[in-house]
């Protein structure tokens, strides 16, 4: 922790940035992001970013914008059911440890196919159906996005 006084000081900051710590019980310094940080010290204080997709055409893309908040919770609300839909989650680039974006479905999509661009993405949903949903989160380690819901 000596050290700290020779890093540059930030003048802005968002969720995914990284501090130390000294952790008691492994004796060394560690890192957290303020995400993190924040949840710890505030416990039920993260909140969602909503975000809005109305796809009108079978084989759609739904992309989810990595939110400066942490969490979000993406609403698809399609004209129709579908016979395919893509969910696309936030690059792990752009993700952060224990990071949850849940998805809602209005319409019932029969092929859904659940992506994130360097990451891994395991146990997500085929299929939807009509009011279904499910969440997934960010696990940086395996950089792996894991269905928790």
């Amino acid at each position: 922790m000596a050290d700290i006084n020779r890093y540059s000081t930030a003048s802005t900051l968002q969720s995914g940035d990284l501090v130390p710590v000294w952790s008691t019980e492994n004796g060394d310094t560690r890192k957290m992001s303020l995400s993190q940080l924040a949840a710890f010290i505030l416990p039920g204080t993260s909140s969602n970013a909503t975000q809005y997709s109305a796809p009108n055409e079978t084989g759609f893309t739904a992309t989810v914008a990595p939110p400066d908040n942490v969490n979000a919770w993406l609403v698809l609300t399609p004209a129709a059911g579908y016979a395919a839909g893509t969910v696309v989650l936030p690059a792990a680039s752009d993700s952060v440890h224990g990071q949850e974006v849940q998805v809602t479905c209005t319409q019932s999509v029969a092929t859904l196919t659940v992506t994130s661009s360097g990451s891994t993405v395991a146990g997500a949903p085929a299929s939807l159906a009509a009011n279904g949903f499910f969440k997934m989160k960010f696990e940086a380690v395996t950089s792996t996005w894991y269905r928790v819901g």
